[in-house]
């Protein structure tokens, strides 16, 4: 590993590395979750919907050869689970967070039933870009290898922020978001805007997925996600609802991920299980904070979380 023939200078390299590969499926999911909350509802379910994207993404690679058909494929079957959460989270007084949990069981149950078969086969893996070709040094090299979707996902967030500043569709999202009622007597379609934010949000979580399968850790395993889908709620939250903030918060996310890996790369082996817990005390740490009564949630949608009438 590039931290072993580099000494301590290898370890902020393996965190920059871990930056850049670890945060495309937190980008992408909360990107969509984004979406999803600024139009006055929440998925919990992205969790379900990630499992499910990285088994279609890893299994229509290994069927066809094709990584990028996988990515598509990977997409289609996030948009299926929005379908379904759509039509039932707008139900009369059907709450959001009981239908989410309801479709991470469901999601990850039929991602975890379908990719049985896909577990031990290798599939072909996505390309890389590599930006360390200034770099002698083949250490350097390997670890400043990313992955497209991620170049992917940091142009998406300007482009979203911009739909929502700046594009009617995006008014109209936030309009629902914010006051349906308003929404509602100006003549739009409260059911078909809601639909269409989280069929789309769940788009990118199902890219999302494709980006653990097919690039880093580049395998299908049952316990690929390891929650990334819930932290992503999280880090909406963190992110005040803004795109561009989600992709530095998605930064933010994919170091703390990588900071145990590289420390046990030069054989700091204690506390590795708290280094590895990053992520998760990061979780906890928002979640508290920002649900203090004394911080209000600034940027919220003022329909967020309320039950269908």
């Amino acid at each position: 590993m590039a931290s072993e023939a580099l000494g301590w200078w290898g370890i902020p390299l393996a965190i920059i590395a871990g930056t850049l590969r670890g945060s495309a499926p937190f980008l992408f999911v909360s990107l969509g979750e984004c979406l999803t909350e600024k139009s006055g509802k929440i998925n919990l379910g992205l969790e379900g919907t990630l499992l499910m994207g990285a088994m279609s993404a890893y299994a229509v690679s290994y069927l066809t050869g094709s990584p990028w058909l996988g990515v598509i494929v990977a997409g289609v079957a996030g948009m299926f689970l929005g379908c379904i959460h759509g039509w039932l989270s707008q139900q009369p007084r059907v709450n959001d967070v009981a239908v989410g949990i309801a479709m991470i069981i469901f999601g990850s149950g039929l991602a975890f039933f379908l990719g049985k078969p896909f577990i031990q086969p290798s599939a072909p893996q996505l390309p890389v870009i590599s930006l360390g070709a200034w770099s002698q040094m083949p250490q350097v090299q390997s670890a400043l290898q990313i992955s497209p979707l991620f170049l992917a996902g940091v142009a998406i967030a300007p482009l979203m922020q911009w739909f929502f500043r700046s594009s009617r569709w995006g008014l109209l999202v936030r309009a629902v978001g914010d006051s349906p009622d308003a929404a509602r007597a100006m003549g739009i379609s409260i059911f078909k805007v809601r639909m269409a934010s989280i069929v789309a949000g769940s788009f990118l979580a199902g890219i999302g997925g494709a980006s653990l399968s097919l690039f880093y850790p580049g395998s299908w395993s049952e316990r690929i996600s390891s929650g990334q889908g819930l932290m992503a709620v999280a880090l909406v939250i963190f992110a005040r609802w803004n795109p561009v903030q989600c992709l530095y918060a998605s930064l933010l996310f994919g170091g703390a991920q990588a900071i145990g890996p590289a420390l046990q790369s030069v054989g700091i082996d204690s506390y590795y299980y708290l280094f590895n817990a990053s992520p998760y005390i990061l979780t906890l740490i928002i979640m508290i904070v920002t649900c203090s009564p004394k911080r209000t949630l600034t940027g919220a949608p003022g329909a967020l979380g309320q039950a269908q009438e």
